[in-house]
Order: structure tokens, then C-alpha cells, then sequence
């Protein structure tokens, strides 16, 4: 009985001891690569040490463990089993920990770069799951299992699978052609043809999401996304044109009014944020001749979409301040109403 104890007890002993020596070397080489790390100017280093902190925990409680089973008098056969599932421990750690690091450090390299490159959670999905078929087939390389009637299995039950999840999958295919035909990105505006508009948010496996100018989110799923009529305003560049209609009365001098809006707008240039000089403000005498008015349309370029309101609420006041230093009217719509009956009344007997 004192035999087979300390058999027990020398393994356990010597797990602990290992796995607390480890803790501790772990916590120095942490702390050391800390310091280091504050001292770069890169943060890929700072993303590897902490991909990596978690992880480590359990690399030290499987080599104590192993140390352990190693010292210990355990039939051959359990330590062949035991050696196998911390292998599977280690294995499946390490593939967590590349998953995240790589999913972080290509963030930071697509942020960093001008590649086009979308750098979107479908895509994230996508490298983490490649990873994590790899580890699964190291992991049964390890324990010696052959992967050929995980294929069988898939390939019999991949149309049952494939009619199960028909959305889904619809989705993730629709997201994917989305992707790779770049006409919808993250960061875009873009308006549906509901009549949404926002930012696009990010695009994953299943949805689309688009935040609105009053901060809502828009979930739209990407089969709908990939049939709609979509409106992007990020394409081909962000910079538009902004066509402005003025009427004025048919008192004034067409030329005159064009002459001020003109000057207006170029002088705003500069002063009005969004507002961009090239190609050069300019006005054409359309749609023309109103029910009660001379209508023009003034015609300038803003940086992007959401510049216009302000761009807009600008002008107009610039426009109507000259408008009234220059004696032009802005008239308001008017009819003229005969009456049969008074007429015949005032016809000579």
C-alpha cells in the first residue's frame, strides 16, 4: 500500500513542481518581453505577446504533466494514451493562438497598407477556419486516425448538409462574390434601393451590415444584398458632383445671376469644408423657364457624399445674402385666375 502511495505521490510531486517552475519562468520571460516590446515602434510583437499569453498557461501544465508521467512507474500503455492527449492539448492551444494572431496581425497589416485587400469578418472567418482545418488534421496525424472516412462522411452527407442549410449557404456564397467583386467595401456609402443609406460597416459570412447617417445599423442579409439595386458613392472615387437649383424672377438678367452665382461659389472654396475647386463651379440655365420663375442649377464638386448638406446649407445662405445686396428676387409661385363670369358682366350691352 506505502508502495503503490508513493508511486502516486512522486508523479504528482514532480507534475507540481514542474508546472510551478514553469509559471514562473513563463511570468519572467512575460515581463521581460513586455519591457521589450514598449521599446519598439512596431505592435506586431506587442499582438504576438499576447496571442500568446493565454496559450502558454496550458503549455506548462502539459510539459509538467508529461514530466510527471514520465517519471512515473504507469503501465506503458496509459502513458501512450496520456502522451497522446496532452500532444492533442498542446496541438489544439498552439492552433487557437495562430488563429487569433494571425487574424490580428492581418488586421493591423490591411489597416497599415493601401492593398485592396477587404479586410471584413468573412474574410477573418475564412483565414481563422483555414487554420483550424489544419490543426484538426495535424491533431488526427497525431493520433494516428486516417481522414479518409471523415471524407466519406462528408461527401455522403455534404447534400444533406447543403439542403439543410441552403440560406446560409446562399449567404456565405453571395458574401464571397461580394468580396471578390469589390463593388460593395467596408468604409463605402451606399444607398439600397429601399432607400437606406449609410456606411458599410463589415461584411461577414452570413450579413451585411450598414450604419445610417442617424447611427442605426442596417442588417441586410448578402443573398438579398447580392439581387438588390445598390447605389455606391464610393465608386469610381468618393468625390461627386452637387447640383444646386435656384429660381429667381423673370425680372432678372439671366447673365447677372449667373455671373453672382458663380462668384459665390468659387469664393466659398476653401472656406466651406467639402467644398472642392477642381473642376470649377459652374451654371447652366436648366431646367429654364418655371411657372413662376427662371430656374438655374448650380453646379459644383464635393469630396464625398456627406458633405453636401453642409456644402449646401452654406451656399444657400451665401447665395440669398447676394441675392438681396443685388436687388434679385426670389419669387414664390403665382397664378393668374380669370373669371368667365366677371367678363361677361363687363361686356358693352
Amino acid at each position: 500500500m506505502d508502495m503503490n502511495l508513493q508511486k502516486m505521490i512522486i508523479p504528482a510531486v514532480t507534475t507540481l513542481l514542474s508546472a510551478s517552475l514553469l509559471f514562473i519562468v513563463r511570468g519572467i520571460t512575460f515581463r521581460v518581453l513586455h519591457k521589450w516590446a514598449k521599446k519598439t515602434e512596431t505592435d506586431i510583437d506587442d499582438i504576438i505577446i499576447k496571442a500568446f499569453r493565454t496559450p502558454s498557461l496550458y503549455w506548462c501544465i502539459a510539459i509538467g504533466l508529461y514530466i510527471g508521467v514520465v517519471v512515473s512507474d504507469i503501465q506503458e500503455k496509459y502513458v501512450f494514451y496520456l502522451s497522446k492527449t496532452i500532444h492533442v492539448i498542446v496541438i489544439l492551444s498552439i492552433t487557437v493562438a495562430a488563429a487569433n494572431l494571425s487574424e490580428k496581425i492581418f488586421s493591423s497589416f490591411i489597416q497599415r497598407s493601401n492593398l485592396p485587400i477587404p479586410a471584413t469578418g468573412l474574410v477573418y472567418g475564412v483565414l481563422k477556419g483555414v487554420i483550424f482545418v489544419l490543426g484538426f488534421l495535424i491533431i488526427l496525424s497525431v493520433l494516428e486516425i486516417s481522414i479518409t472516412p471523415f471524407i466519406t462522411a462528408l461527401g455522403v452527407g455534404g447534400l444533406a448538409v447543403a439542403l439543410a442549410l441552403q440560406d446560409t449557404l446562399a449567404n456565405l456564397f453571395a458574401g464571397i462574390h461580394i468580396l471578390i467583386e469589390k463593388t460593395i467595401r467596408v468604409g463605402d456609402f451606399i444607398r439600397l434601393e429601399t432607400g437606406q443609406e449609410g456606411y458599410v460597416e463589415d461584411i461577414t459570412w452570413r450579413t451585411t451590415r450598414v450604419k445610417m447617417l442617424p447611427n442605426n445599423i442596417v442588417v441586410i442579409p448578402n443573398s438579398k444584398l447580392a439581387q438588390s439595386i445598390v447605389t455606391n458613392y464610393y465608386l469610381p472615387e468618393k468625390r461627386m458632383s452637387l447640383s444646386i437649383p435656384i429660381g429667381v424672377s423673370y425680372s432678372s438678367d439671366p447673365e447677372k445671376v449667373e455671373k453672382i452665382l458663380v462668384e459665390e461659389a468659387k469664393k466659398a472654396v476653401g472656406e466651406i469644408p467639402g467644398l472642392i475647386k477642381d473642376p470649377e463651379p459652374f451654371v447652366r440655365f436648366i431646367p429654364g423657364f418655371g411657372e413662376s420663375s427662371l430656374d438655374f442649377t448650380l453646379i459644383c464638386q464635393v469630396r464625398e457624399f456627406v458633405d453636401q448638406y453642409l456644402v449646401q446649407h452654406e451656399l444657400r445662405k451665401r447665395i440669398f445674402k447676394r441675392f438681396k445686396k443685388e436687388g434679385i428676387e426670389i419669387p414664390f409661385p403665382q397664378r393668374t385666375v380669370h373669371l368667365k363670369g366677371e367678363k361677361e358682366e363687363q361686356k358693352p350691352d
